[in-house]
């Protein structure tokens, strides 16, 4: 057993020192664990389903008011936003969705606060746990200031995902649209096409959110040229859990009991998924080659020790130099007699 024991400790370097992308999953995960990701993918999560409704709720008002009279952009929306989540969840969040839509005119100031609250918390969670994983220093900052930046990026934020689902359901939309134009709307190949290109626009869109995240957020913005490959690799990462977690939760609703709790319980099986996964691949960009920075250690203080000698009476060099003096002064009393 200890013969094995030690084989398999000689493997993993190698197989590091093998595969440099193997090497840099194991940093990845290393830094993943160091900076508490799990614990603050918990906070997300938590904070995540406690602000849904209430964002919903004050999102839609605010795109009712803007997009007055143009129902079927607002119906687009909803649509883009149910279409981004697993399939187990798509009847739980259309309820809430709807629920949304209809109480649009009627949010009050509870509802703002509410709002203001759940969505502050969460985003402060979300931008801290980015400053974690990017190996940022947390440091003091001002309590004001930074609830006001926190609440800018919930917006810009917000905005984004606003494009992202808008981008998907109108990209479906014209698609269609275009089909039935040029009576193409019954031919397979072509509805193949759309479909596919209604993919590459839905990644498209995420890459651009996730890039957006990973680069924006953190305390400290880094270049966005260094958070490409994470962002591609989040969009991606992100339609394979949505696909998990259909299967997940086909399985979990499957019981009685299931039926009545699984969209909870789905639902935060998926928020938790994605925090985690969207914290690894930005411990996964930060500790990049290209993203690591070397700091050097500073020397330690010079210290300095005077070397003070105290000897009692004449010293050797004392005693010589004036046996020297001596013997001048007898020579030179000579020669003037």
């Amino acid at each position: 057993m200890t013969e094995q024991k030690a084989e398999k400790e000689k493997l993993l370097p190698r197989l590091r020192r093998k595969y440099p992308w193997f090497d840099h999953v194991i940093r990845a995960n290393d830094a993943f664990s160091e900076r508490y990701g799990n614990h603050y993918a918990a906070a997300i999560t938590y904070f995540s389903v406690l602000s849904l409704f209430p964002l919903l709720m004050v999102g839609f008002s605010v795109a009712g008011f803007i997009l007055a009279g143009n129902e079927a952009a607002l119906r687009e929306l909803r649509d883009g936003i149910i279409s981004s989540a697993p399939e187990g969840l798509g009847d739980f969040l259309a309820t809430i969705v709807d629920a949304a839509l209809d109480s649009r005119a009627g949010v009050g100031v509870l509802g703002l606060l509410l709002a203001f609250y759940s969505g502050l918390g969460w985003m402060t969670n979300l931008r801290d746990a980015l400053t974690a994983q990017w190996g940022q220093e947390k440091r003091q900052l001002p309590f004001l200031s930074t609830k006001v930046k926190d609440l800018v990026a919930l917006v810009g934020l917000g905005l984004a995902l606003a494009v992202s689902f808008g981008l998907t359901a109108v990209g479906g939309g014209v698609g269609n649209f275009l089909l039935e134009l040029v009576g193409l709307d019954d031919a397979a190949w072509a509805r193949f096409l759309l479909r596919l290109a209604t993919i590459v626009l839905a990644l498209a869109a995420n890459v651009l959110v996730f890039l957006w995240v990973i680069s924006q957020l953190p305390r400290e913005k880094v270049s966005v040229r260094s958070a490409v490959k994470g962002a591609v690799l989040a969009a991606v990462g992100f339609e394979v859990l949505k696909q998990v977690a259909t299967v997940y939760l086909a399985s979990v609703t499957s019981s009685p009991s299931g039926a009545l709790f699984g969209p909870i319980i789905g639902l935060l099986v998926f928020a938790n998924l994605v925090s985690r996964f969207l914290l690894f691949v930005t411990a996964w960009t930060a500790t990049a080659r290209e993203n690591v920075v070397r700091r050097v250690a500073p020397p330690p203080p010079a210290v300095i020790r005077p070397n003070v000698q105290v000897q009692r009476g004449a010293g050797a060099g004392l005693a010589a130099g004036a046996f020297g003096a001596g013997a001048l002064l007898g020579w030179l009393g000579r020669r003037r007699r």
